[in-house]
């Protein structure tokens, strides 16, 4: 599949339309998923076995594709940049906080800020404008967020790290969906992910050896965990995300992490038993409801959408 940036009025192609859906459930699931992954092993142990098994997956499908390779240097260098940002910092990020007690609910309600983040700064970082309609939806799909996790008493219960930790992943994620939007090329996806694994890889691997020892406790849980991580997260969701940062606005894809908080607290329910009370419900009607008109497209004829 072609992630080429479309230029000049270059149609989109036809899977695109699904990815928004395909990628909310595999992003959600991966919250209660690293819950129980970290139970087995630490959260940068747990991520150096998810680099090397999608490497293992990768290597041999690369030398059987023969992908093409970035030409320039600069593009090596910001397919390495991207990737830490998503790779170490955001998901290393986010399995600390849970290994400091942070529920899966609470991380998602704290990553679910980028795309306020994002608005705010995609004006003077990528040229996009944020007109009042998005601003409305944002601020809809914020408040349904905070309705379902604070109605499952989630946030009381994460420490300060855990907090701080989950903020740091926010800010990494934010800046890898506008380095990606204003630097991003049309790479290979097996090129693309190939790097920006092995910078992960590189990045966490030393820092499991010194700190952590590289302890594990194998398990059919932590087996079946690690699975989803390396398939799930991986190889599907992330192709899908840096395809939909390059063929829409930054503000708009980030607009679909407002659904990821209800969305993995429903699936944090059915995996590992997070209660889910009547009232998270109505706020996950308001999320989805701010997610659908922040995300409507701009009409760029006679009707244009008023800048904030």
């Amino acid at each position: 599949m072609s992630l080429s940036n479309p230029q000049n009025g270059e149609a989109k192609p036809v899977w695109l339309r699904g990815a928004p859906g395909i990628f909310l459930l595999l992003w959600s699931l991966g919250f209660p998923v690293a819950v129980i992954g970290v139970r087995y092993a630490e959260p940068m142990t747990l991520l150096v076995l998810r680099f090397v098994c999608v490497l293992a997956v990768l290597v041999p499908l690369a030398f059987w594709l023969r992908p093409p390779l970035p030409v320039r240097g600069r593009d090596w260098a910001d397919l390495a940049i991207v990737g830490f940002l998503i790779q170490a910092v955001y998901f290393g990020l986010c399995y600390v906080a849970f290994s400091f007690g942070a529920s899966a609910g609470a991380v998602a309600l704290i990553v679910s800020l980028q795309p306020i983040v994002v608005a705010l700064l995609a004006p003077s970082v990528v040229g996009e404008a944020i007109g009042r309609r998005r601003w409305v939806g944002l601020i809809l799909g914020l408040s349904g967020a905070v309705i379902v996790i604070a109605a499952r008493s989630e946030v009381d219960g994460t420490s300060a790290i855990g907090v701080l930790c989950a903020v740091g992943a926010l800010m990494g994620m934010c800046t890898a969906t506008l380095y990606e939007k204003r630097f991003g090329r049309g790479h290979h996806p097996v090129t693309s992910n190939l790097v920006q694994y092995a910078v992960g890889l590189a990045a966490t691997l030393p820092v499991a050896l010194v700190l952590e020892g590289m302890a594990v406790t194998w398990s059919p849980a932590l087996a079946g965990a690690l699975a989803y991580l390396v398939i799930g997260n991986s190889l599907i969701a992330i192709t899908l995300l840096l395809a939909m940062i390059r063929h829409g606005e930054a503000s708009r894809v980030s607009a679909l992490f407002y659904l990821v908080p209800p969305t993995a607290a429903v699936l944090a329910w059915i995996l590992i038993g997070e209660t889910m009370p009547p009232l998270a419900w109505a706020g996950m009607a308001l999320a989805a409801a701010g997610v659908a008109l922040a995300s409507r497209p701009v009409n760029k004829g006679a009707g244009k959408e008023k800048s904030a």
